[in-house]
């Protein structure tokens, strides 16, 4: 008699959700404290609004909401989460980490919680290793959110950074066996390159090397990129949609250029959130499901880099629409 067939699990995206505060702020907002005007905003970022938090909303408080919304999309009890993973820089506090309160909000209480510190890249960085537990059978179901309050940790008369930062956050529920299979990824960092973007414990600022970071982030996307494709034996052509950390819209432009594909397979809808870090990615995946762009069975390529500097991509077989 043959030997049974050992059948791989997978991971998979059951779900996504998404948080945005209420308030808008548009460049007009913004330009007259970098000594600017909102055109010159919109010319550099490709940023016309954010949304910014208010005095009652919380990293966590966001994150929750869209952690519901994802559960609630999948169809799956919070009770079922066995872990819980918050990709955040800007937390509410430096103790407790965001994730447990996240989970405790939620109503996971059999899940474990743990926060992840990749910067732009933590969402991405999280959804490897949601995927790898449950690849390895150690969860069934893992909630991965990306949360950012930015607002409060941005220097407002800063020319390089005030117009970039938004508020929000996106989540993903990974489950076994769901279609929307997550496949090999591609990481790698570069710690001397820190200085370059960071924000220290006694200012509690972001400070940008705008010049640098923006060589470094198109070198690290389309590189990784291209070892992601590579890993899920693919070429760059058999890609469908192509999501990048939302950054801002000239490093989605050369990226693009870089590895040579069309403008219509590159999302950009960084206009009206800005660049919200962590979250960026699973809202934008929010934004591309209600566009019609997620259908069943398309190739997904999901790509960021972060502070640190740190990166990572992946490919996805999208299952749901």
């Amino acid at each position: 008699m043959a030997p049974p067939v050992e059948r791989v699990r997978t991971a998979g995206i059951a779900g996504l959700g998404a948080a945005l505060p209420r308030t808008v702020v548009p460049n007009e907002d913004v330009a007259p404290g970098i000594g600017v005007d909102a055109a010159w905003i919109e010319r550099r970022t490709g940023i016309r609004s954010r949304r910014r938090a208010g005095a009652e909303d919380t990293v966590v408080g966001l994150a929750a909401h869209a952690g519901s919304e994802a559960l609630l999309w999948a169809g799956v009890s919070a009770r079922d989460v066995d872990m819980v993973l918050v990709a955040t820089f800007s937390a509410d506090e430096v103790i407790p980490n965001a994730a447990p309160q996240v989970a405790h909000r939620l109503g996971a209480d059999r899940a474990g919680a743990a926060d992840v510190g990749a910067a732009c890249a933590g969402f991405v960085s999280g959804l490897g290793l949601g995927a790898a537990m449950i690849e390895a059978g150690r969860a069934d179901n893992v909630l991965v959110v990306g949360a950012e309050i930015l607002s409060r940790i941005v220097d407002a008369g800063d020319k390089r950074t005030a117009g970039l930062f938004g508020d929000g956050a996106g989540a993903a529920l990974l489950a076994a066996g769901e279609a929307g299979r997550i496949g090999p990824t591609a990481f790698g960092s570069d710690g001397s390159a820190a200085p370059f973007l960071c924000a220290g414990h006694d200012e509690r600022l972001i400070r940008m090397d705008g010049h640098e970071t923006f060589k470094r982030a198109v070198s690290a996307l389309a590189s990784c990129t291209r070892e992601a494709v590579s890993r899920a034996q693919l070429e760059p052509d058999d890609v469908d949609l192509f999501v990048f950390h939302q950054a801002n819209t000239r490093i989605l432009r050369a990226v693009r250029d870089d590895l040579g594909v069309a403008d219509e397979r590159v999302l950009d809808v960084i206009a009206r959130v800005g660049n919200t870090s962590a979250a960026s990615i699973p809202l934008a995946l929010v934004e591309a499901s209600r566009s019609g762009l997620l259908r069943p069975g398309a190739r997904v390529l999901l790509a960021a880099v972060g502070a640190g500097f740190t990166w990572g991509a992946t490919v996805v077989e999208w299952g749901r629409a």
